[in-house]
């Protein structure tokens, strides 16, 4: 109250002067009234009386120096009380200033009793020409002006056809009638009542600033998931190979001891080391030898740290958040799948992790086991861009782990869902993205990859990748990872093969792309391909093992094995065997 106290006459004051602009008579004088007879103090008024007494000296100024032919009183008015704001970037008002000018460089010679003195003509032309020249330069370009540039360059334009108009009473005087009208307006609006001011200038800031936060919280998430999951994968790849370094250091220790080293030893060293490259049959199947006895120190030593008392997050109302969902207003809901989605991707992997994911399985955060005409997923379908952008980063975040991957392949109208949505976004909207990131997800569980290649998904990413310049890095690896995923399954080949030509022209475009990341996902499915005859017959057709020679001679070591593999795919004469399927149900990979 003491604050409300300490502004109270401030605060009236600008009531007072907004009911004034705003032409309140009525209202302005029970405010008056009801102010003096509760004794609230009320400042002086800086209504309508005030505000015109100042804007009619002005105009009145502009106006008579507009008579008088006083050019330079008139511009010196002009540029003090019209805001640059209006003079340049209103075109009303820079096509009277334009005529305006004109006005005074022909002002001599329409007011002159015979022969206008010569120097003061010849100086308010210059100042005419230096105006064409600089700012009067922006409207040259339109026709109603274009005429008016040859001017200063006319001996005599009184009698010139073009400017005969220049020189009659009625011109002038509709001019200062659109200068009349242009000042009354103009210098009135200048007059803004503070209350209106505060409120503009707040909250534009405020939209502007929330709008640029907002965008950089989203690229800030963005770069953050992808340096994490490339930093938990470093990790992961220091720990495994620090292990397996003390797997050599026994084989040393065995053979100085001249202990012999068995096959099944080095065999599962063999299989931890690349665990991660291949599969683990193929790991078995190599014949190695093995080492004594294990460097217990050094794996203790180099033993991953057990994440210590990291607290399990609290429960949540389920039943309640999810009715908030589906009836709450678009703001809340984008709230809540943001929180969501944070409670996921920024707990600790592992326990903390699990059991977040675990709770919304079980409480079917996104109602995949619901029938209901109402339900979660269909936030896809909000009006909302930005409610179906958090959806389908929530997807996402669910898609990146396995079991998110389970929960989410048991709703039959989810993949659909998501193709839709992929066809109807905008190609460089965040929503997008993440629905091609998690479709790109999805096609590790051959069930989903099947229906995918049903609904004709291949034919539209090869339509994508025709552009790539519109994709961002992002959007291009996983539209290319996709592909290639599709492209491991016979039923893939086969559709690649009903257009041979125009996806084997996309994936060579693609091979000379800038960006290396997606030089593994296209060798995969230019070789997949390939395994159909007939496509290997039409890649000879355009040339491809020349095209391959080419990025041979480029390429670094990997790239070149690569390449090779390709080369020896394509010369083969194998017919397709359908028995040959890829079979890999689910690529375990638990890291967001």
């Amino acid at each position: 109250m003491g604050d409300v106290l300490a502004y109270e006459a401030e605060l009236l004051g600008l009531v007072r002067e907004y009911l004034d602009f705003a032409e309140f008579e009525e209202t302005v004088k029970v405010f008056t009234k009801e102010c003096k007879i509760k004794g609230k103090p009320l400042p002086k008024s800086a209504g309508v009386c005030s505000r015109d007494s100042k804007a009619l000296p002005v105009q009145k100024d502009l106006l008579t120096a507009f008579e008088n032919g006083e050019q330079e009183v008139f511009f010196r008015l002009w540029e003090e009380h019209i805001s640059s704001s209006v003079r340049d970037n209103e075109p009303v008002a820079q096509k009277l200033e334009f005529y305006l000018h004109v006005h005074f460089a022909t002002y001599l010679l329409k007011h002159s009793m015979g022969k206008p003195d010569k120097a003061e003509l010849e100086e308010r032309i210059s100042h005419f020409k230096a105006y064409l020249e600089t700012k009067g330069a922006a409207l040259s370009q339109t026709t109603e002006f274009l005429p008016f540039y040859a001017l200063p360059f006319v001996p005599n334009p009184m009698v010139h056809p073009s400017f005969k108009e220049l020189f009659q009473d009625s011109w002038t005087l509709d001019l200062r009638t659109r200068l009349e009208k242009f000042l009354s307006l103009t210098l009135k609006a200048r007059q803004t009542p503070r209350l209106l001011t505060l409120f503009k200038e707040n909250g534009q800031c405020n939209k502007e600033m929330l709008q640029h936060l907002h965008q950089q919280l989203v690229e800030s998430e963005h770069r953050t998931m992808t340096y994490l999951k490339r930093f938990n994968k470093m990790q992961a790849d220091y720990h495994n190979l620090i292990g397996v370094t003390a797997e050599l250091v026994d084989s040393l220790e065995a053979t100085v001891n001249g202990k012999m080293i068995t096959p099944e030893y080095l065999q599962s060293v063999c299989v931890r080391l690349f665990s991660n490259q291949m599969r683990q049959s193929v790991a078995h199947s190599i014949d190695f030898t093995r080492p004594g006895t294990a460097s217990t120190m050094l794996r203790a030593s180099l033993a991953p740290a057990k994440m210590q008392d990291v607290p399990l997050l609290p429960s949540l109302d389920y039943e309640k958040l999810k009715k908030d969902l589906i009836t709450g207003n678009d703001r809340l809901k984008a709230f809540l799948l943001q929180a969501l989605r944070w409670r996921l991707t920024t707990s600790y992997p592992g326990e903390q992790r699990d059991t977040v994911l675990q709770a919304y399985i079980s409480n079917d955060l996104l109602d995949c086991h619901s029938n209901c005409q109402r339900s979660v997923l269909k936030l896809l379908h909000s009006k909302s861009e930005v409610v179906r952008q958090y959806m389908a980063r929530l997807i996402n975040a669910f898609a990146s782990l396995a079991e998110g991957r389970v929960y989410l392949s048991q709703n039959p109208t989810l993949l659909r869902m998501l193709e839709e949505r992929l066809k109807a976004e905008d190609k460089d909207s965040l929503t997008w993205e993440n629905v091609l990131g998690a479709l790109q997800k999805f096609s590790l569980r051959r069930a989903l990859q099947s229906a995918m290649i049903k609904d004709g998904l291949i034919f539209w990413l090869v339509d994508v990748l025709t552009d790539t310049d519109c994709l961002s890095d992002y959007t291009l690896e996983y539209s290319v990872a996709l592909l290639m995923n599709l492209c491991l399954r016979s039923a893939g080949k086969k559709m690649c093969a009903r257009i041979a030509n125009h996806v084997l022209k996309v994936l060579s475009d693609l091979l000379g792309h800038e960006n290396h990341e997606i030089q593994p996902y296209v060798n995969g499915a230019l070789y997949s391909i390939l395994a159909i005859p007939s496509v290997r017959e039409e890649a000879r057709a355009m040339g491809m093992e020349e095209i391959l020679r080419c990025f041979i001679k480029e390429g670094n070591a990997e790239m070149i094995r690569q390449i090779e593999f390709i080369i020896k795919q394509l010369n083969s004469e194998e017919p397709l065997n359908d028995s040959i399927v890829s079979d890999d149900e689910e690529e375990e990979e638990d890291e967001e």
